[in-house]
C-alpha cells in the first residue's frame, strides 16, 4: 500500500471511530481516546513480537498469565522498559469489547498494570502517567457505564481495523498523520491549544535538515519546547544515515502534551533508555544542563508568550541569559528561547527555531539581542516561509538558523514565502520545496528575490534589523504598465463616453418632443 493509500485509509477510520462515537467525545478531546487507543495497540504488538522473537511457533496473546514467571517479567522490563500480560494485549482486549461489562475499569486497571510494571527499574520516569489522559472513566464517554463500553468498543473496534501491518513498516507517520488529521478536523473546537503544540510533518522535516545538515555524527538532539516531539521524530528520519550516540532529549510545559511526546517516541520505536523527556518550564526550570552540549538543536517554541523576564532579577545572571547583557521582554520570551538553545549548542552543531517575524525589527531589548547574536557572528541564517503553514495561526513565520562555527561573518537571508503547495485548509512544503531551501541554505550564493548573504557592516548600519524582506527584494508581482499606451485606451475610452452621452441625449430629447 503507497503512503497516499495509507493515510487515506487510517484518515477514513478515524473519521468512521468519529461517526460511531459522535454526541458525546465531540470536538478536540476525542483526540485522546484515538491516540490513547493507537499507543495501547502498539505497545501491545511491540511488546509480544519482542516475546515471541520472531518464532512463528509462539503465540504469545493465546498463553496464559500464569506462564509468565518473575524472572521472565524482570528481563522484559529492563529491555522493553514495560510488561504486558497476555491477557492485557490489545488484540484480547479489543477481540472480547463488546461483551465486556466492565471494559471501562478493566481497561483502567491495565494501564495502571502497564505503569507500575516499571516501578523501581530505570524506566520508571519513562513509563509513569502515560495512559494518564486516556481516561476511560471520564464522564466525555457517556454517563452510563453502558454508554462508556459502548463508545470505548466502537474507538477500540475502529484501531483494531487498521490493517497496516507492523507499525514500523507504515509508509507513513501513523501517529502524527492521526494527529495531523485529526487537528484539522476539529480546528474550530481545539483554536490554538489544538496546533501550539504540534509541528507540521513538512516543516519539521525542513527544520530537522537544516539542524543536522553536513553532520556525519552528532551526540544528542535536543528540543526544548518539545511538544508532541514531532520535531524531535523528524530528525530520527535523518539520523537513519548518520550515527547517533547518546539519544533524544527534550523539555515540555504542558502535562498532556508531555504524555503524547513520550507515546510518540515509543510508537517510533526508540527505546525508553535512547530518549529522556522533562516535564516542567524550559526558561525558569531547565533540564539537561549536564547533558549540554547538543549537536542538532530543533525548535518551535511558543511565539510571544509571557514570563517573568525582569520581575526576577536573579535571571540576568543566569548562563543562558547573561551574555546578552538583557532579557526578554516580559510579553515576549521569544528570545529567551533563542538565548536558551544557543547556551545549549555545541560548537560543532546548528540550532534551528522557528520564531515570529516580529522579533528580528523590533527594537528595545530585542534589538540588544540580535545585536549579542550577530556581533558574536551566531546567526547563520533566517527563512521567512510562506503563510498558513501551521495550524492555528496564518501568519508567515521564520526559521532562525543558529551556528557556532560559521567561516565568515556573513548572514544568510532566505526569502521562501513563495514556496507552498495549497491546500483545503493550510498551504504545505513539497519535497521539492524543502529540496530548493537546502540548496540555496547550502550554497550561500546570492539569488535574485530569493536569497542574500549580507556583511556584517550592512547589517549593524541597519539598526541589526534582521527582516529577510530588508535584503531580499521581493519579486515585483504587479502588472508592467505602457503609460503610454494606457493614455491613449484612456483618451478612446472618454472618447466613447462622451459619444454615447450625446446618443443618450439625443434619444431622450426624442422621447420627451
Amino acid at each position: 500500500m503507497t503512503s497516499e493509500a495509507q493515510r487515506a485509509a487510517l484518515q477514513a477510520q478515524i473519521w468512521k471511530i468519529a461517526n460511531d462515537v459522535r454526541g458525546s467525545v465531540d470536538g478536540w478531546d476525542f483526540k485522546q481516546f484515538v491516540l490513547g487507543s493507537l499507543f495501547y495497540r502498539f505497545i501491545s504488538e511491540n511488546f509480544t513480537r519482542y516475546i515471541e522473537g520472531g518464532d512463528d511457533s509462539i503465540k504469545y496473546a493465546e498463553m496464559p498469565d500464569e506462564l509468565m514467571t518473575a524472572a521472565i517479567k524482570d528481563d522484559a522490563i529492563k529491555t522493553k522498559g514495560y510488561f504486558i500480560y497476555p491477557s492485557q494485549l490489545f488484540v484480547n482486549i479489543a477481540a472480547k469489547a463488546k461483551d465486556n461489562e466492565n471494559l471501562n475499569t478493566e481497561l483502567k486497571e491495565i494501564f495502571t498494570a502497564i505503569e507500575s510494571s516499571a516501578n523501581g527499574y530505570p524506566s520508571q520516569d519513562d513509563i509513569k502517567g502515560l495512559f494518564a489522559d486516556f481516561d476511560t472513566t471520564s464522564n466525555r464517554l457517556g454517563n452510563t457505564v453502558k454508554d462508556k463500553n459502548s463508545r470505548l468498543t466502537a474507538v477500540l473496534k475502529g484501531v483494531a481495523g487498521l490493517s497496516f501491518g507492523d507499525f514500523e513498516d507504515n509508509q507513513i507517520d501513523l501517529f502524527g498523520d492521526a494527529y495531523e488529521f485529526l487537528i484539522s478536523n476539529y480546528a474550530a473546537n481545539a483554536g490554538k491549544s489544538g496546533g501550539e503544540f504540534f509541528t507540521p510533518q513538512h516543516v519539521s522535516k525542513l527544520i530537522a535538515q537544516l539542524a543536522m545538515h553536513n553532520q556525519t555524527t552528532v551526540n544528542k538532539i535536543y528540543d526544548p519546547a518539545a511538544g508532541s516531539g514531532s520535531l524531535l521524530l523528524q530528525a530520527k528520519k535523518h539520523f537513519d544515515a548518520h550515527v547517533i550516540e547518546e539519544g533524544f532529549y527534550g523539555q515540555e510545559i504542558n502535562h498532556t502534551t508531555y504524555n503524547l511526546a513520550r507515546m510518540n517516541m515509543f510508537l517510533h520505536n526508540i527505546n525508553y533508555d535512547k530518549f529522556s523527556l522533562a516535564l516542567g518550564n524550559t526558561l525558569l526550570d531547565p533540564h539537561f544542563g549536564d547533558e549540554k552540549p547538543f549537536d542538532a538543536i530543533v525548535s518551535n517554541p511558543p511565539y510571544s508568550v509571557n514570563w517573568i523576564g525582569s520581575d526576577d532579577p536573579t535571571l540576568i545572571n543566569d548562563d543562558r541569559f547573561a551574555p546578552a547583557g538583557v532579557l526578554a521582554p516580559k510579553s515576549k520570551a521569544d528570545f529567551a528561547f533563542v538565548l536558551h538553545a544557543l547556551s545549549y549548542l555545541s560548537a560543532k552543531g546548528r540550532a534551528a527555531i522557528v520564531c515570529f517575524p516580529g522579533i528580528f525589527y523590533r527594537g528595545g531589548t530585542e534589538q540588544k539581542i540580535r545585536q549579542y547574536l550577530i556581533d558574536n557572528n551566531f546567526v547563520e541564517t533566517v527563512i521567512s516561509l510562506a503563510p498558513n503553514l501551521f495550524y492555528g495561526t496564518t501568519i508567515s513565520v521564520c526559521i532562525l538558523v543558529l551556528s557556532k562555527h560559521k567561516p565568515d561573518t556573513k548572514t544568510q537571508f532566505i526569502d521562501a514565502s513563495g514556496l507552498f503547495k495549497k491546500e483545503t485548509n493550510n498551504n504545505t512544503l513539497t519535497d521539492d520545496h524543502i529540496t530548493q531551501i537546502m540548496r540555496i541554505f547550502e550554497s550561500k550564493t546570492d539569488i535574485e528575490h530569493l536569497a542574500k548573504s549580507v556583511d556584517l557592516e550592512k547589517i549593524t548600519a541597519n539598526d541589526y534589523n534582521l527582516s529577510v524582506s530588508s535584503y531580499v527584494q521581493a519579486k515585483e508581482k504587479r502588472e508592467v504598465v505602457n503609460i503610454t499606451t494606457l493614455n491613449k485606451d484612456l483618451e478612446t475610452t472618454v472618447a466613447n463616453i462622451d459619444r454615447l452621452r450625446t446618443e443618450i441625449d439625443a434619444i431622450i430629447a426624442e422621447i420627451e418632443a
